[in-house]
């Protein structure tokens, strides 16, 4: 059952806001409920099956939980693909990385069992990565529509999917300039102007405008290192949407 606050019902105006979701059929779901680690979304592409292929960072304590993550992935199925990508780091498997561990992967899975496309059709335009934890999704959001219509849509949109959907956060537009502004206080000067460019360039667009090849020559850096600039930023900036 959707729950919004009272005190958030008086927001008026172009709003962002936090969605947490469970919806039934939904891998990230599934695989986070029943492992010890999470995972951020970044994007996705379509493919040439009637598929999408997601990219996700995986994060966990240990290496071996993220490596029961990405086995439980292939094990799925609601998954059709699991390609691991090449560590940007050597991790001693015996020992604990806490809080320091992740791994980049490409899952291919069936967009039908994504909230992406609903979420879209109900004026929710997607703000931000994903993350997913503990078998919820918390999407970041810009709703389109009107603020007195959003309770009712978000009705509308767990009886469509079957889903579990509560707003964890939500401010509008204007209210929350200042708030960014402070999350971004917490970047170093090459993690803001990775990300800046990435915003600047559309990389969170979906679909995505830019790739990071292409971020990485504009900056005369190698892909590596930009993908760990913005993945931290990511990282960091993620909290506003707690």
């Amino acid at each position: 059952m959707s729950k919004v606050d009272a005190h958030q019902s008086g927001v008026t105006g172009t709003t962002r806001l936090t969605l947490k979701i469970w919806h039934p059929d939904c891998w990230t779901l599934e695989v986070t409920d029943s492992t010890d680690a999470g995972m951020i979304a970044h994007t996705v592409y379509n493919t040439p099956a009637d598929t999408v292929t997601g990219h996700f960072t995986v994060y966990a304590d240990q290496v071996d939980q993220i490596d029961e993550f990405i086995e439980r992935t292939r094990e799925s199925q609601l998954t059709d693909s699991v390609s691991v990508l090449s560590p940007r780091h050597e991790f001693d498997k015996n020992v604990s990385n806490a809080g320091n561990t992740t791994r980049e992967i490409m899952v291919e899975y069936n967009p039908e069992n994504s909230m992406t496309d609903s979420l879209l059709a109900y004026g929710f335009v997607h703000d931000a990565p994903v993350r997913v934890d503990n078998g919820w999704e918390y999407w970041p959001l810009i709703d389109t529509n009107q603020r007195d219509e959003l309770e009712e849509r978000l009705a509308a949109l767990e009886d469509e999917k079957g889903a579990e959907i509560e707003v964890t956060k939500v401010a509008s537009i204007s209210n929350t300039t200042n708030q960014i502004e402070h999350q971004q206080d917490k970047l170093s000067n090459r993690q803001r102007e990775v990300f800046e460019l990435a915003c600047e360039h559309n990389y969170y667009a979906w679909p995505r405008e830019t790739t990071t090849r292409e971020l990485a020559d504009e900056l005369d850096i190698s892909k590596t290192t930009l993908l760990e600039h913005l993945r931290k930023a990511e990282a960091k900036l993620l909290n506003q949407y707690e």
